[in-house]
């Protein structure tokens, strides 16, 4: 029976029993290396054939015309393909050059993940009160303890809320409290850049974390003259809102921006410009998500203003501290690996690749977790794959750093161990992955082409970097692993891509 190209082999060795030949003469040595010459001979013989016969001349006559344009010429690409159905390799060109992965560094992130942690694991977020609890009111604080989940919501914290409301209390004499002690006091990884603020994209880091550590923020012309109209989303008064912005008609509008005072280390959203007065609004075009400092406050804020909007009272100001000894637990918000990665390789969600490497440093040495930590139990998955780690730069987890340093050929291995190696988490490391013209960061790509559907891969970009490294069904059932790296090029970001959808559109039409 056929096997589905996504159900790896299980690994099973064959054991062959040779039977001892005893050789008395120097007559009968040269006979045997004769024989064995001929049969070499012979194997190569058909192994030639098959491979010409074989469509995979014409596949990689085709990638060479791909990759022999102009563009090429004051860019790099690095390219390792592998056959995973029949176990041979089928084109490499520059594919041990060290290059910056960007995102790509998530496939060493997840698959290191997947490995420490395993499948089962839960990142956990605890609620804790002390004292006692007369009548309706706590004598006591409550304490929230985090422990890394990068996905933690304002719907998550609904459920905190009426936990505590299950309870009976109106009023808590002590303060709502906030320990992030499992993790050290590194906001950043290492290598991210200062002008990256206040992008989402580099949120701030804390053990506990909420709506990835940032905010929304939509804006509207109002009435012609006047300043836009801010919605926060949450709303909020962790944030203040400085709004210099003037609603004008459709053709004066001009520089108009949204952004937080990053310069001064505030969480103050600066709105600033002139908006043009719309009948219809794009949501695209006016909402702005930017990231927040101290995410653990913001975190506190929000729960605090949910309980108040239950009629809970708080004495004490909210604070970061660690729980006492004495305290009563009350319930406890999981979330799963494999829902953790799928955000992380669909969406290339940086703060859950960060997280990730947290929880491996808080398994490995425990609190407080440090990032150097986790990042070591990366570098030993790629000591475990043949290659020496020493030989690569692990900066971070996410692939924000440009300090990242690694290569196609590295990036083609761990696919490939993924596959061969490690049955049991293969199916949900693939199903991670974006989906060519379906969703994540693929959702746009390949669609209408022979790769719609068939290519799980994940993105990476960076100041000009574009990668794509993943699988691809080809048309006759086979699985390929694949790695792209283009680096070195100047905003044209949709031409590199480009070039990467051709060759994985070559790969999925393979006969």
């Amino acid at each position: 029976m056929k096997k589905s190209p996504l159900n790896p082999p299980k690994g099973d060795s064959q054991n062959f029993t040779y039977r001892q030949l005893k050789l008395n003469s120097k007559i009968n040595i040269f006979i045997l290396l004769v024989l064995l010459l001929i049969i070499n001979c012979r194997l190569s013989s058909q192994t030639g054939n098959k491979y010409q016969e074989s469509g995979i001349p014409q596949l990689v006559s085709d990638i060479k015309k791909i990759i022999d344009d102009p563009f090429f010429k004051k860019t790099l690409i690095a390219i390792d393909i592998f056959d995973l159905t029949d176990s041979i390799p089928l084109f490499h060109k520059n594919e041990k050059l060290l290059l910056r992965p960007a995102s790509n560094m998530k496939l060493l992130t997840s698959a290191s993940a997947l490995i420490n942690l395993g499948r089962n694991y839960f990142f956990k977020t605890d609620l804790f009160h002390t004292g006692v609890i007369e009548g309706s009111k706590l004598y006591g604080d409550i304490y929230v303890v985090g422990g890394f989940d990068p996905d933690f919501t304002t719907e998550d914290l609904d459920s905190l809320v009426r936990v505590v409301k299950s309870l009976g209390i109106k009023s808590i004499t002590g303060g709502l409290y906030g320990d992030t002690s499992k993790k050290d006091s590194m906001y950043w990884g290492k290598g991210w850049m200062w002008d990256d603020d206040p992008e989402a994209s580099a949120p701030y880091l804390s053990s506990l974390n909420i709506n990835d550590n940032s905010i929304d923020v939509f804006v509207e012309g109002g009435n012609i003259d006047s300043p836009a109209v801010v919605t926060l989303i949450p709303n909020t008064n962790f944030v203040n809102v400085e709004n210099n912005s003037m609603t004008v008609s459709q053709n004066t509008a001009e520089d108009f921006f949204v952004t937080r005072d990053w310069v001064d280390r505030k969480n103050t959203i600066l709105v600033e410009g002139k908006i043009r007065k719309t009948a219809v609004i794009d949501s695209s075009e006016h909402l702005s998500k930017i990231n927040l400092l101290y995410p653990e406050k913001y975190f506190l804020t929000l729960f605090k203003e949910k309980l108040e909007k239950e009629g809970i009272h708080i004495d004490k100001p909210i604070a970061v501290r660690s729980f006492s000894e004495n305290t009563v637990y009350l319930t406890s918000i999981y979330r799963s690996i494999d829902t953790v990665l799928s955000d992380l390789n669909k969406e290339s969600d940086n703060l859950n690749a960060e997280m990730l490497i947290y929880a491996m440093a808080y398994k490995d040495s425990g609190a407080p977790a440090i990032g150097d930590n986790g990042l070591a139990a990366v570098e030993r998955f790629i000591d475990s794959l043949g290659f020496n780690s020493d030989d690569y730069f692990i900066a971070d987890g996410s692939g924000v750093s440009h300090y990242n340093l690694v290569s196609a050929e590295l990036l083609l291995e761990l696919l490939k161990y993924m596959y061969y190696n490690q049955n049991y988490i293969f199916k949900l490391f693939y199903n991670s992955l974006a989906v060519a013209g379906d969703d994540g960061t693929l959702k746009n790509r390949m669609q209408n082409t022979p790769a719609q559907n068939k290519v799980h891969a994940k993105t990476g970009t960076l100041n000009g970097v574009s990668n794509l490294s993943g699988y691809v069904t080809a048309e006759n059932g086979h699985l390929f692993a694949f790695s792209i790296l283009i680096q070195n090029f100047v905003k044209e970001y949709s031409t590199a891509r480009n070039f990467q959808n051709k060759i994985c559109e070559l790969l999925a039409e393979y006969k």
